[in-house]
């Protein structure tokens, strides 16, 4: 039924529009009473939790940053069966993004490229969100990333993601410092060692007792990725989230013309299945084996989560299918691990 919707109605909308029109239903669906009988259609079985960074998620799937960036939509989503919900990415600073156009559909590829460019309204509108959902749904599962604010200089960025931890680690079960989006000017220099240590050192003593995770891009060449687990797991963080959008356009299958027309911006979806795999076994045997690890890139099906399950992710996020499969995509994927 979906499938047939999407392609005879909502492909037709401007996808950023349809975003914001689908995050108005969901979050219809977090609150009462849909909650409950939405809850009642997805609510993962108890076979799926898992136990990790201190906390009990009722699944091992769940949305990655960039679906939910202000901290709307998390009843919602938790309501349809995700395990967790990562909002942000968040900046101290409230932003507007890049220009519009910024989301593009490649529908043949079953992909997205996106140059959001962190449009979010601050830290200080998040974390009053999420002050009310943790008195609201103390259950759901609530990680937060965190970015650098682009009128803040890179040589600045530290006490920028300083101020934005302070103000939301108290709230989250676990703060996520993204260094890798391409899609502001400057950010992914943060992620090589002598820049990202000092900084991933300031932001775990700003955020307490709250597990500390850094999202990494999938375009660094293999040894980086290697430093970059094995420095996580010196400076004493719980994990790493492998990993964010590639600015590769290799193996596409939509025309060239699309493609370009559609212009920078880091791209998501079913492309990045074989390199999400790569990167993910390169940064397990980088770390020990009960260091949390967050596999991200290329996930569709119950066969793609179970698969990175057992090359060693603790937890799996996706975000893009979801545009492409509906919104029962997280009941899927969870009846789908039950039968495997």
């Amino acid at each position: 039924m979906y499938p047939l919707l999407f392609r005879a109605v909502l492909s037709r909308f401007d996808p950023e529009f349809a975003h914001h029109a689908g995050m108005a239903v969901i979050r219809v669906l977090g609150a009462p009473p849909f909650s409950w009988a939405t809850r009642a259609l997805t609510k993962p079985d108890p076979s799926l939790r898992v136990e990790a960074l201190g906390v009990t998620f009722s699944s091992p799937f769940g949305i990655a940053a960039g679906f939910d960036k202000n901290a709307v939509g998390v009843r919602g989503l938790a309501a349809l069966g995700f395990g967790h919900v990562e909002v942000g990415t968040v900046t101290a600073v409230p932003q507007e993004g890049n220009p519009k156009p910024r989301l593009f559909r490649l529908i043949a590829d079953r992909a997205v490229i996106n140059r959001m460019g962190f449009n979010n309204e601050g830290a200080d509108a998040a974390a009053k969100r999420l002050a009310k959902l943790r008195r609201g749904a103390p259950d759901t599962v609530i990680g937060v990333n965190i970015g650098k604010s682009r009128v803040v200089d890179v040589e600045n960025a530290t006490a920028d993601y300083v101020a934005s931890a302070t103000r939301l680690a108290p709230l989250a079960d676990y703060l996520a410092v993204n260094v890798s989006s391409p899609n502001t000017p400057g950010l992914r220099g943060l992620q090589a060692v002598e820049t990202l240590a000092p900084l991933l050192r300031a932001v775990r003593a700003a955020s307490g007792t709250t597990p500390l995770l850094v999202k990494i891009a999938p375009d660094l060449p293999d040894e980086e990725i290697t430093a970059i687990a094995e420095l996580a797991v010196a400076e004493g963080l719980a994990g790493i989230i492998a990993h964010n959008t590639t600015i590769s356009r290799e193996g596409l299958t939509t025309d060239a013309v699309t493609v370009e027309e559609a212009g920078a911006g880091g791209l998501s979806g079913a492309p990045l299945k074989e390199r999400s795999m790569q990167v993910l076994r390169l940064v397990r045997t980088a770390v020990p084996a009960d260091f949390c690890v967050i596999a991200v890139g290329g996930v569709e099906t119950p066969a793609d989560v179970q698969e990175r399950l057992a090359a060693g992710a603790t937890l799996v996020q996706g975000y893009t299918a979801f545009l492409y499969r509906g919104p029962f995509w997280g009941r899927e994927i969870n009846r789908g691990l039950v039968g495997r």
